[in-house]
Order: structure tokens, then sequence, then C-alpha cells
């Protein structure tokens, strides 16, 4: 993988950073890019590869900024989005935010970082271990010494961990208290016709892990059913010959947080949906519309559905909105015409409904309009898969450490049409 220049660009189209590692790229290259910007409906339709005469552009979208990577031969395209990922998953980690204003507080840190994660255009230390050995995080204090000595954060020496075959985690790890904790995150993808039917139903799932454990530990994650996992992505401490044959998860943890695992799980393995929602929207009664919304658990489990949050685009004509809420509370926007129930948790003997009608400008055309709703939810301890931690053992130390297990299904893209 060869890059030559990635470019940081905001929402308004400013390029407010810009990294060259083996020639100075001008900024025109970008024009490209605008070009494609402009033509998207969203940020996030704008094309991930873009040519650029003699370059081709290969962009990312995060925390409202774009990732312009150049590349002037031939790479695997998938390389170098997982590079551009990798450099605001690091962001994230040094900043606790990886945002426009972040990004420009920090900016000595960041050409320093970007210095050591690309050499000459090509990866070389993007394990967060590794980089924070060599590259001090910007807390008050090393600014401070900073700021006193002259001394810039890098260090001279180079990390342990760097000629290991196990460069993820450091060497010499001690903790008073071991622990660790794995949370199986799975967001819910799901598309609802007007009739109720299933139009396509998928899960995304990670494991996010938070270990502390003292010296060089060996790990062992089983699962009660790991044949429901067919299309699945390791961090690279997983060691993939012992899943094929075993369906086992063997590995030396990173210290700290990572992604030990991703996996996706199509409607063809039968997803189940956790809520259902039933809506009646009609615009076609003169100047005024009716809205009926019922939303409820139905795949739960006896778990709680909280945070729930139904978001519903109003036509352009509607100007005002008055509901009434059996749970929660109404907003309506009539700027961008959003009209937003806040639900909060579901209790199970209480059904929410929310009823009303809606008001549409005088002397408009009564058209028919179908808005597609919006659902967003959380479930805590459900893994909506069915997938099951069976057991986690360690190796290679001899102290017990404390380990636990969270479940959590969150909706991802949750639309029902009406």
């Amino acid at each position: 993988m060869l890059i030559n220049s990635i470019f940081f660009i905001n929402q308004s189209g400013d390029i407010f950073l810009e990294k060259h590692w083996r020639t100075i790229v001008s900024r025109s290259v970008c024009d490209h890019f605008f070009d494609a910007q402009t033509k998207a409906a969203t940020p996030e339709d704008v094309p991930p590869i873009i040519p650029a005469n003699k370059n081709y552009l290969i962009n990312i979208y995060r925390e409202k900024i774009y990732l312009v990577a150049v590349i002037q031969m031939e790479v695997q395209p998938l390389f170098v989005i997982e590079f551009m990922h990798r450099v605001m998953d690091t962001f994230n980690e040094y900043f606790d935010d990886c945002s426009e204003t972040a990004i420009k507080d920090n900016i000595i840190v960041v050409y320093q970082l970007l210095e050591e994660m690309l050499d000459n255009g090509f990866p070389l230390a993007t394990e967060l271990n590794i980089l924070t050995e060599l590259i001090k995080p910007p807390t008050i204090l090393n600014k401070a010494v900073s700021m006193v000595t002259g001394k810039e954060g890098v260090s001279s020496v180079l990390p342990g961990s760097q000629l290991s075959n196990v460069p993820w985690r450091r060497q010499g790890v001690k903790y008073a208290n071991n622990e660790a904790y794995f949370d199986c995150v799975e967001d819910v993808d799901v598309i609802i016709d007007a009739n109720g039917n299933v139009v396509s139903a998928e899960i995304h799932g990670n494991i996010n892990c938070n270990v502390h454990l003292s010296g060089m530990p060996d790990l062992s994650m089983s699962f009660i059913n790991p044949r429901i996992l067919d299309d699945v992505s390791f961090h690279p401490c997983v060691r993939l010959k012992r899943w094929e044959s075993e369906k086992v998860l063997s590995f030396i943890p990173p210290d700290g947080n990572f992604v030990l695992m991703s996996y996706h799980i199509s409607s063809q393995n039968q997803v189940a949906i956790p809520v259902y929602v039933r809506a009646m929207i009609n615009f076609n009664e003169g100047q005024i519309g009716k809205v009926d919304i019922t939303v409820g658990p139905k795949q739960t489990l006896g778990k709680t559905v909280d945070n729930v949050v139904i978001s519903v685009p109003m036509p352009k004509e509607v100007t005002g909105c008055s509901m009434t809420a059996s749970v929660g509370t109404y907003t309506f926007d009539p700027t961008s015409k959003q009209l937003r129930w806040d639900i909060g948790k579901i209790q199970p003997l209480k059904v929410p409904t929310m009823r009303g009608t809606c008001t549409i400008i005088a002397g408009a055309q009564s058209r028919a309009a179908h808005p597609t709703i919006h659902v967003d939810f959380k479930i805590s301890q459900l893994a909506v898969s069915g997938l099951k931690v069976n057991r986690l053992d360690m190796f290679n130390e001899s102290y017990k450490p404390f380990k636990g297990v969270k479940y959590i299904t969150k909706a991802g893209n949750f639309q029902v049409r009406t």
C-alpha cells in the first residue's frame, strides 16, 4: 500500500490539515472530490473511490470530517480505507474526540502520529500500544513538561513490542487489579414495509474489550452457538487456525480497549425483530393530517427496551403538529419538519401510543405522503442474534482475574415504511 498524501476536509469544504509523504501533491487534486461531494445527496453517499487524472482519491467520512487519501499507483482500496479508519480511531483514543476542533488543538501530536503510522507512504506503527510508548498522549502534565523543557513528546527509544511477534501488546504490563471486560454490541438494521412484512434484516455486531491484565496472558473464549458466525473479521491477535478448526477465539490480548471481533448476520439467518411499530399517517383529508403510532416490545426475552426514540420526517407542507402521547414527550421542528417522540423506557404493561393531527399549509395541494419512520432503541443484557459466551479461560499466568461479559442490542438503520 502506497499513500502519497492525506487531506482532512470539513463539511464546509475547507482543507484544514494535510500531510504528504513522498511528494507534495497540490490541493487542486481535491477538486474532483468536491465535484463528487456536490452531487451526493448526503455525506455518506460520496463515492469512496474517485478517479482524478493520474491519481485516485480514496475517502472516508467520520465525525463530520472527510479523510481523502491520494493514491498514484495500484493498491487495494480496502487497505487504504482501513488505515484511515485506524488513524481516526487513534485520534479518538489520544484526544477522547476526533473532531476538527480536537485535531486543531493537538496539531503537533497529530503530525507526530501520522509520521509514525506511515513511513514513506507505507504503514509502519498502527497499534495503539506501540504509539503510546513512542508518542505520549497530550495530558496537561505532558504539555507542561514540553513547554518547560522544550522537548517533543516522542520517545528516542524504540518500543520493545515493535520488534516482538506480539506487536499489539506492550511489555512489562503490571496491574494491582487484573480485570477483563467484554461487551457484545449488536446493531440491528431493519426495513419493514407498510404491511408489517420484513423487507430486509441484518445484524452488525462487535465484541469490544477492555483488558487490564498483568504479564503476557493467553485467553481463550468459546461460544454456546458459534455456528451462527459465518461472516467475521478479527483483531490481528486472534489465532485464525484455531477458530477455523474449533470455533474458539484464542488470543494474547492488547492492553486496554480494542475490538476483538466483528461479525455480520444477514436476513437469511432469520434475524429476530426486537420491537414492533404500527403506524397510520394520512395526509389526504384537506388541510389536516392524522397520525397514529404504537410501539411495543416483540422478541426481547423479557428484557427492557430503553432509550426509545421515534423520528418521523414530515412533508414540507406540514406547518405544525398537535399530538397526545401516552408515554414520553414529543417535539416538532418546523424548520427540518421532523416529528420526534422521546419514549424512553417501554413498560411491559403500558404500550406507548401517540395520536394527533398535523396542520398543512393553506392552499397546498393534498397529496398522499408516506414518510419513513426511524426507530432508535437500546436493550441491555440481550444479544438479539442469540450469540452467547460459553466460557473464558486464561493461561500463561497464575493469578485469577475478574472477568465480565455484557450484551447490548441497539437500533442501527431501523426503518418502518408507512
